[in-house]
């Protein structure tokens, strides 16, 4: 338990895709049992992102993977507020569904899910300016 608090503290930000988000696998919260793996994601918004007067950076949300199955399951979001507050998180009750090629499950999917975690990674504050300069273009 300590070692996940240590990793949910000093995330390591693996950038798997730009959409509506800049999306980023947290290396470090990656937990695997068996053919399940669980792991934390960062969904960076644009600048300047408002909700009435507040300013959020984005969010995160936590994930269980099958990955022989290789299907996904979204289990909840976490706002993230640019003073860098978290939270509260409101649980996603979706069931699991297949992660499909292409898109940012199957993704997310793959790092959680392989052999090898990923050698290079980027802390927050790296990964939301690099988001930010992303979503810009």
């Amino acid at each position: 338990m300590i070692a996940l608090l240590l990793a949910l503290a000093d995330p390591q930000l693996v950038p798997t895709g730009v959409g509506r988000f800049a999306i980023y696998a947290d290396a470090a919260s990656i937990e695997r049992e068996g053919d399940m793996a669980r792991m934390r994601e960062l969904q960076v918004t644009e600048a300047g992102f408002k909700v009435g007067d507040v300013t959020y950076v984005g969010g995160w949300s936590r994930w269980a993977f099958d990955c022989r199955a290789r299907t996904a399951d979204r289990l909840d979001f976490s706002s993230l507020k640019a003073d860098g507050t978290e939270g509260p998180a409101t649980p996603d009750p979706a069931p699991a569904y297949d992660a499909a090629p292409g898109g940012d499950a199957a993704e997310l999917l793959a790092i959680a899910c392989g052999a090898d975690r990923p050698t290079q990674a980027l802390t927050l504050e790296q990964a939301i300016s690099q988001g930010q300069r992303a979503l810009a273009d």
